[in-house]
C-alpha cells in the first residue's frame, strides 16, 4: 500500500490540529489538506483529489452530509469516514445514504481512526459499534407507513378507489351500504392525511398498493 493522501474537514481548529499531528506521524498517511465547513471541504478535495476523507457531520456553511453527497457525485472511488459525536439514526442513515464509506465516533482512539483510515484505503469500511447496533434496531423496526393503519376492509376500499369506482359502485362490489362506503372513505383520507379521493388514488399506486391487493 502506497502513501495514503487524506483531507480534514471538521470546524474546530483543535481537533484538526490534533488529528493532523497524530496522523502525520503515520508513515503511509499524508495529510494534504483541512477544511473547517462542508463546503470548503468540497473544495479543497476536488482540488487535492485525496484518497480518503475525515468528515464532520455537523457545521455552519455546508455539513458534512450534504458535503459528502456533493463530493461523491464528482468523485465516487474518494472514501468519506463521518467521524462524529452523533449516532442517532437522523444522522447515521442520511450520511451513509450521501455515500459515506465509514462511521466512527469523536470518542475512537486515534490509533482507531489511523487504523480505519488505512482500511478505507484499501476497501474495508469500519462503523462503530454503537452506530451498527443503530442500524440492526432499525432494519429490526422498519419505519411504520401511513396505510399500516388502515384495516382490511379499508384497504379493499382504497383499491376500489385506485381503480376509479364510485361510491355506488364499491357499495356493490364489497356488498355494503353506501353510508358505510362514505364512512370508510372519509377514514382512509384521514388516515392517509390527503384531502381527496384522487390523491388516496395516487397515494395507493405509489406504494404498490394496488399490486399488493389485486
Amino acid at each position: 500500500m502506497g502513501t495514503i493522501r487524506l483531507v480534514i474537514v471538521d470546524d474546530h481548529d483543535v481537533v484538526r490540529k490534533g488529528l493532523r499531528t497524530y496522523l502525520m506521524t503515520e508513515d503511509t498517511i499524508d495529510v494534504v489538506g483541512e477544511a473547517s465547513s462542508g463546503n470548503e471541504g468540497v473544495e479543497v478535495v476536488l482540488e487535492q483529489n485525496p484518497d480518503v476523507v475525515l468528515m464532520d457531520l455537523i457545521m455552519e456553511n455546508g455539513t458534512g452530509i450534504e458535503a459528502t453527497k456533493k463530493i461523491i457525485e464528482k468523485n465516487p472511488a474518494c472514501k468519506i469516514i463521518i467521524l462524529t459525536s452523533f449516532y442517532d439514526d437522523e444522522k447515521v442513515f442520511p450520511a451513509l445514504e450521501a455515500g459515506a464509506f465509514s462511521y466512527m465516533l469523536k470518542t475512537s482512539s486515534a490509533e482507531e481512526i489511523a487504523s480505519a483510515i488505512k482500511k478505507a484505503a484499501t476497501g474495508e469500511n469500519v462503523i462503530e459499534p454503537k452506530v451498527a447496533g443503530a442500524m440492526m434496531n432499525r432494519i429490526r423496526t422498519p419505519e411504520r407507513k401511513l396505510h399500516d393503519d388502515l384495516t382490511e376492509r379499508e384497504l379493499e376500499v382504497l383499491m376500489c378507489v385506485g381503480n376509479g369506482l364510485t361510491n355506488t359502485e364499491i357499495s356493490e362490489k364489497l356488498y355494503i351500504g353506501i353510508k358505510t362506503v362514505k364512512t370508510h372513505v372519509s377514514n382512509i383520507l384521514s388516515k392517509l392525511d390527503v384531502q381527496d379521493r384522487t390523491q388516496a388514488a395516487v397515494y395507493a399506486h405509489r406504494n404498490g398498493l394496488m399490486k399488493e391487493k389485486q
